[in-house]
Order: C-alpha cells, then sequence, then structure tokens
C-alpha cells in the first residue's frame, strides 16, 4: 500500500461517525459516581434517549465547567459539595435554599437519591487501637503521622484546609490519588487518610472512621445536577431513582464494582434490573468494540493535532528563519508551552471551549509545535550558505529556493521534529480522558478509580502500540520523500 493510500485510509478511520446525543451525562473520577452516572446513563437509553457519555471527569471544578458550558446536560453531585465549592455559601443546610441558590445559576439539583456520602478521616484498625485514636481530635499532637489525602480534599475548603483549622491539627499531608490510598494504608505507608464514608473498600480494608466530634463536615446528600439543556422528560426519568439507595446500598454498589470481573456497566445494570426500572441487562460486551472506539478516537485526536501543528509550526518557522529575533521568539513561546503541565493546560481550555475534543486537540496542538518548529529551523539554519548562493545565481525566486532546495535539504530533520510530536501526542493524548475526550486514556483513568490493572493496560498497551506503529509509518514517509542518500541524516547520532 503507498503512503498516500495509508493516510487516507487512516484519516477515514479516525473520522468515524457522528452522532447528536440528546443528554449528556458525566462522572468524576472515583467508583460511586462512575456507577451513578452510568445507572443514569442506563436508564435513559432504556427510554429511548441518545446518551453520550463524559466519564471520569478529574474533580468539581472541572466537571462544573463542563456543566455550565453545556458540555454534559447532568452529572451525580453532593449537597455538601454544592455549598462549599460551587456555591460558596456553607451556611446552607436546606434543600429548599440550596435549590434556590442553584436555580439563580440556571442550574437544578433533582430529587436526593437517597443517602448521603460525607467525608470521614480514617486510619487501619491495629494502629488505632494500639494508638487509642478514636476520633478526629486524638490526631492533635501527633506530628509524626504520614498523613496522605486526595488531591481534591486536600485543597477544597470543606477538606483538610477546613478540617486542620477546625481541629487546630499540625500535620503536614501530601496528595494521592484515591483508590491507591486503600493500598498505601494496608502496605502501612501512610497512616491517615481521607474516605468516602460509602467506599465499598472501607468494608474489606480494615480501616477505622474515626469520629468528627466536632461536627466539621456537612451532610452530602447524592442527588443529580442538571442544566438548562437537560430535557424535561429526561430529568423525570432520573427523578424516579429518588430514595431508592441507602447507604448500605450504595456501598455495596461499590464494592462489587471492586471486583476485576465485573463492570461498572454490569453493576449499574443489576441494580437497574433488581429495582425493576429496566427488564434485563444487556449481555456483556467484549473487550475489541471498545478497544476499536477507543483506538479510533484516540488517533483522531493525534492525527487533526499533529496535521494542525505541521501546518503551523513548518509554516511559521519556514517563514521567520531567515530573522534570528523572530526565530528565537516563537521558539520561546513555543518553548514556553511546553513547560504547563498537560493536565493544567487541559483544564485551562475548558472555561474556553468546553470539555471533549476540541480542548483536547488544542492542547496537543499546542504541545507538538516546539519539536516541530525546532527541528525545521534548525535545519534551515543548517544549510550552508552556498545552496543558497547557487539558487540566487539561478535566479530562482524565494518560493522556487524554499521548493526545490531548501525544504529538500531540511526534510530529514523536519521529518525528525514531526516524528517526535507524533509521539508527544500519543502518549499525551492518554491524559485527555481526564476532561472527556475519550480514547485509551479512560480505560487508563476508570482502572485508576477502580486499582483495576488489567483496565490499565487496556489503556497503555494499545498507546505503546501506537507509538511503535508511528514509528513504522514516518519510516516508510521518509522513503517517500527523502531521497536515498540524505536519509541516514534523519536518524538520531
Amino acid at each position: 500500500m503507498s503512503v498516500r493510500a495509508l493516510l487516507a485510509s487512516l484519516l477515514l478511520f479516525c473520522s468515524g461517525t457522528a452522532s447528536t446525543a440528546d443528554v449528556g451525562v458525566g462522572s468524576k473520577n472515583f467508583t460511586e459516581n462512575y456507577i451513578l452516572a452510568e445507572i443514569a446513563a442506563q436508564l435513559l437509553e432504556a427510554r429511548g434517549f441518545d446518551v453520550q457519555r463524559r466519564m471520569g471527569l478529574n474533580g468539581t471544578k472541572i466537571i462544573y465547567e463542563a456543566l455550565v458550558n453545556n458540555s454534559i446536560s447532568v452529572y451525580p453531585e453532593y449537597t455538601g459539595t454544592i455549598t462549599e465549592v460551587i456555591l460558596r455559601q456553607p451556611e446552607l443546610r436546606d434543600l429548599a435554599e440550596i435549590r434556590a441558590a442553584l436555580a439563580t445559576l440556571n442550574l437544578t439539583l433533582l430529587d436526593p437519591l437517597g443517602f448521603n456520602n460525607s467525608y470521614a478521616i480514617a486510619i487501619g484498625e491495629d494502629f488505632a487501637a494500639r494508638e487509642n485514636i478514636t476520633r478526629i481530635s486524638d490526631l492533635r499532637g501527633r506530628d509524626g503521622l504520614r498523613v496522605a489525602l486526595p488531591h481534591e480534599f486536600l485543597q477544597r475548603p470543606d477538606g483538610w484546609p477546613g478540617l486542620t483549622r477546625h481541629y487546630g491539627l499540625s500535620l503536614p499531608a501530601r496528595g494521592i490519588e484515591h483508590s491507591l490510598a486503600y493500598n498505601a494504608m494496608a502496605e502501612s505507608k501512610i497512616d491517615v487518610t481521607a474516605v468516602y464514608t460509602t467506599d465499598g473498600e472501607i468494608q474489606r480494608s480494615g480501616l477505622r472512621l474515626l469520629e468528627d466530634d466536632l461536627g466539621y463536615f456537612p451532610r452530602y446528600l447524592a442527588a443529580f445536577l442538571a442544566n438548562e439543556s437537560m430535557p424535561p422528560t429526561a430529568a423525570e426519568i432520573i427523578g424516579s431513582l429518588s430514595g431508592r439507595i441507602d447507604e448500605a446500598r450504595m456501598q455495596a454498589l461499590n464494592l462489587r464494582a471492586l471486583d476485576p470481573s465485573v463492570t461498572i456497566a454490569e453493576v449499574a445494570a443489576s441494580f437497574l434490573v433488581s429495582e425493576g426500572l429496566i427488564a434485563e441487562a444487556a449481555a456483556k460486551s467484549s473487550i475489541l468494540p471498545q478497544l476499536l472506539r477507543n483506538t479510533q478516537r484516540h488517533l483522531k485526536l493525534t492525527v487533526i493535532a499533529l496535521l494542525l501543528a505541521i501546518l503551523a509550526g513548518v509554516g511559521i518557522a519556514v517563514s521567520v528563519h531567515r530573522h534570528r529575533g523572530l526565530s528565537n521568539a516563537f521558539l520561546y513561546v513555543t518553548g514556553l508551552l511546553q513547560t504547563i503541565p498537560s493536565i493544567a493546560l487541559l483544564a485551562l481550555m475548558i472555561p474556553l471551549v468546553g470539555v471533549g475534543q476540541k480542548p483536547a486537540i488544542i492542547a496537543l496542538f499546542l504541545y507538538s509545535l516546539l519539536p516541530i518548529a525546532r527541528s525545521t529551523i534548525t535545519a534551515m539554519h543548517a544549510i550552508p550558505p552556498t545552496y543558497r548562493q547557487v539558487a540566487a545565481a539561478m535566479a530562482m525566486t524565494r518560493l522556487q529556493e524554499l521548493r526545490y532546495v531548501l525544504l529538500p535539504l531540511a526534510m530529514p530533520h523536519v521529518l525528525a521534529g514531526i516524528r517526535t510530536a507524533a509521539v508527544i501526542c500519543i502518549g499525551t493524548a492518554t491524559l485527555a480522558a481526564f476532561i472527556g475526550a475519550g480514547g485509551l486514556g479512560d480505560p487508563i483513568v476508570t482502572g485508576l478509580a477502580l486499582n483495576d490493572s488489567s483496565l490499565i493496560l487496556q489503556g497503555a498497551l494499545p498507546a505503546a502500540g501506537l507509538a511503535i506503529l508511528t514509528e513504522l509509518f514516518f519510516g516508510a514517509v521518509e522513503r517517500w520523500l527523502v531521497v536515498p542518500h540524505m536519509r541516514s541524516n534523519s536518524q538520531p547520532h
């Protein structure tokens, strides 16, 4: 197959088929939120709605931005989080008051699901018995304790900052992924962490939840938060879940989701069947269709971003390479973009363009500029002046000089930069799952939330395979575009 045919086939595969979703259902990146969002999604699909899932969005701020930007229509939230983080009115306690405050933001809080999922401070049972710790107040004066907390809890006002002030604690704390904290506790690598009171891991991890003896934590009633794009009939359907899940039921659902042989979709479906809300659960799907969908979306993100970066990076580099000042300024700006952490850049895109593929493509495009621009400008500067003099002697125009002399000589280095950018794109695109862009990052994010290594590998191994295929693809492109005696110049020394 020729390179042109291969490229055309790749673009066709990436384009896929688009469908218009009636309802966008989102979730945060922890087990319970996945389950609740999937329950709502399956219930809506059973009633005839087309649902777009945006699962695993990284934290309250990101998913809230997705809601207000209409990138999603609804997601599971908690009243304590709404008052403390979204509304910033911690004095609100009554449900009617919370709903009235949300109405000013054109948001609607549906009826609570029936359980309170508060934060709690947890320590190992053996450690608690040995040190006689039963209350949060008992942590005062124990400066040697190793504290690791979920990243959001470490920063949010109703989390660790407020708790330490309320209880007069002086313990230093570091961040840890929520699902990994249980393993760290089991291996005695940390002494104290924060958990959700309905976590399934609590039952099997031998943890003691410390008494909130000074009454710091508010109630966190679970309910779905919706915006104006939510169809009224869809809101009524999700409203039928109200009062059906108590604390014990939610903890049991969370615990079942920890079984590697059971998917979140199966947990959600079994709940809906048991409640008589759907007739029967769908047959368990194989990994291959989902793998193909994830790979297709991952390639789409990567290919679009890379093509845009090639056009902009090579185009601008060729335009400014004759001027040292402009060249250095362009490289400085693209280099500065590389210093922004990937997840931070993705998050910064959300207020501007929402969540999903668009912010992911923009972020990947920005990350791809530096290797392409640097290799192009370096290659142009490395061309001996003699070649330019020959072109001038032949009365070539600037465009002819660029086409017939400069670009052919620079091509090996330009391709090396594009190859590097492609590999960066493939790796960074896995993080796009945190903002609902999908791709091979989806199983990785879900696997991190569930502490499931098999799910993580479902994303990591194909991503590594794509990187290898990228090397082979650009090898074929090099054989097509570069004359044989110059190909070795494109290899790193």
